[in-house]
């Protein structure tokens, strides 16, 4: 019998398991799919030549979590790759946004757009830089991050106080008006905040937008060299050596409950794994309190507050292998790893209005990956394997194009949909349809399909709107790991800080089951003095 099972082989539940592991625990990882690894997995579907990677593909979030950090996975083999820029964002008349781990070249290329923003840039950036170690240990520690935040407030007082917690809370459209008087450092901070499913005039996004900007300034947006499966494969190995285990094609239907604790676990082949001391849920919070937990186990408020959790744009991703590197109007998207299509920040507030509406965008805002720009090892020279993907409302009620899409995502509008995406590259970038060797279609049900906590598409395990983050994700309450059912954990992008390939939810799962199992034992042992300090008094 393990001491521990964990639900869900994605890098969040990996990431428990290690650290159980590191902690002398014996640990068992069921995961539903074939192969390891959740939404970190490449192959080579779309060309037997050609690496892509099936769901992330950019890491800024792995290359600051000191979690991550903490686990040496450089030791199991995995190293990164960067692009020669981070991210460029080009426009139509041929300008181009540019973000750079070199900050004198960010500077250099958002002062072209307006005297003066290369400086706002550096300002932005010293205040980063006062605030990026209280804030990365924040951002990546159970909440309430009680010493982090006590260092953080300090530290934000220094910076402006009130002053400064608004700048983090205005949306990313006013944020970018206020600091800026050209197009390029604002299309750099509303096109970061919607790598998430934050609209240019959501509040918080301009916090957002500013936090994702910063870490590509600083760490860049690296990628696995090789393909993306290989930090799944790093995570895998390191386990396996400390005695876990990892079963793929395991679907546990059931957390079995006995004497008001999780006591383990039931596949859908029948199977019972018990589980000595824990179990850990790398799974969605809907599913874990909808489906894997029986009812009755569970509080009426969570249930009812269960039913406004809301899940995060759904994604339409097409993937492809290219004969020749893509050919941009703007030269300096060619450098980039990641590419923003967006007919500037007004493109993106239509964008997402009509996702708001329930719509499906006529010009999809896209996020465009260079993959061997950035690792020449994911195709042959002179080639790229390369994606996109964009978002489209969770439940459509109409298309905003002219198409008639449904949201059925039948073979017809499947392509009909990628067609419109490569409609958008081709704008910046004619010919771009020419290079195309193959392409691979992943829709909404397909991504789900692939990968359960991807909800209909959603990659973020839940919005990144202020509304269930914190203390009210998942839902109103403490937002730690611990759930109703002593025992249970959940472990998933589903709990703080969310989304992003960290491993913070994991490792905070895994922190919690530690704690409680110190605690109850510490408990045990004083009930045992109790009872011999009472038997020798008799």
């Amino acid at each position: 019998m393990p001491d521990a099972v964990v639900i869900g082989a994605g890098p969040n539940g990996l990431v428990a398991a290690n650290l159980l592991a590191d902690a002398g625990w014996s640990v068992e990882v069921l995961e539903a799919q074939a192969d390891p690894g959740g939404a970190v997995r490449h192959d080579r579907g779309v060309d037997p030549d050609f690496a892509n990677d099936l769901f992330s593909a950019f890491y800024p979030l792995a290359a600051a979590s000191p979690i991550l950090a903490d686990l040496h996975l450089e030791r199991e083999g995995l190293s990164w790759s960067h692009a020669p820029t981070v991210l460029a964002h080009p426009l139509l008349d041929g300008r181009c946004a540019v973000l750079s781990r070199d900050l004198d070249e960010t500077v250099k290329n958002l002062e072209a757009f307006a005297p003066g923003d290369g400086a706002a840039w550096k300002d932005l950036t010293a205040v980063w830089e006062k605030l990026r170690a209280d804030i990365v240990e924040a951002l990546f520690t159970p909440f309430p991050p009680v010493r982090a935040g006590a260092r953080l407030a300090l530290r934000l007082r220094a910076a402006g106080g009130l002053r400064m917690a608004r700048t983090m809370i205005l949306p990313v459209r006013r944020l970018g008006e206020e600091e800026f008087r050209g197009e390029g450092g604002r299309l750099l901070l509303a096109g970061n905040a919607l790598h998430a499913d934050l609209a240019p005039e959501a509040a918080g996004s301009g916090g957002f937008g500013w936090l994702m900007s910063m870490l590509g300034q600083t760490y860049g947006f690296p990628v696995p060299t090789g393909g993306a499966g290989a930090l799944t494969a790093a995570l895998v190995r390191r386990l396996t050596r400390r005695g876990g285990a990892v079963r793929c094609g395991e679907r546990v239907t059931e957390v079995i409950v006995r004497g008001g604790r999780a006591v383990g676990v039931r596949t859908a082949g029948g199977e019972t794994v018990p589980a000595r001391k824990a179990v850990l849920a790398n799974v969605s919070a809907p599913c874990l309190y909808s489906s894997l937990v029986a009812e009755q186990h569970l509080p009426g408020q969570l249930l009812a507050d269960l039913k406004k959790f809301q899940w995060d744009f759904a994604t339409f991703k097409v993937d492809w292998a290219l004969n020749g590197p893509v050919p941009w109007t703007s030269p300096e998207a060619a450098q980039a790893g990641t590419v923003h299509l967006a007919d500037g920040v007004d493109g993106l507030t239509r964008f997402a209005a009509q996702i708001a509406m329930g719509r499906i965008p006529d010009h999809p805002f896209a996020l465009f990956g260079q993959m061997t720009t950035t690792d020449p090892s994911r195709s042959p020279r002179g080639t790229e394997s390369a994606w996109a993907y964009t978002h489209v409302p969770q439940n459509v009620r109409g298309d905003a194009g002219l198409e008639g899409l449904t949201g059925t995502w039948d073979a017809r509008e499947q392509e009909t949909m990628a067609d419109r995406v490569e409609a958008q590259v081709e704008r910046y970038a004619p010919g771009f349809r020419s290079l195309i060797r193959a392409r691979r279609i992943l829709a909404p049900p397909t991504l789900e399909s692939m990968n359960a906590n991807l909800h209909g598409g959603a990659i973020n395990g839940g919005t990144t709107a202020l509304h269930q983050q914190l203390f009210f994700r998942p839902t109103p309450g403490t937002g730690r790991p611990e759930t109703p059912v002593p025992g249970l954990f959940l472990a998933s992008a589903s709990a703080h800080p969310g989304g992003g390939v960290h491993g913070a939810p994991g490792a905070n799962a895994a922190r919690a089951a530690l704690r409680r199992q110190r605690t109850s034992a510490l408990s045990h042992l004083q009930n045992r003095l109790h009872h011999r300090d009472r038997k020798g008094q008799t």
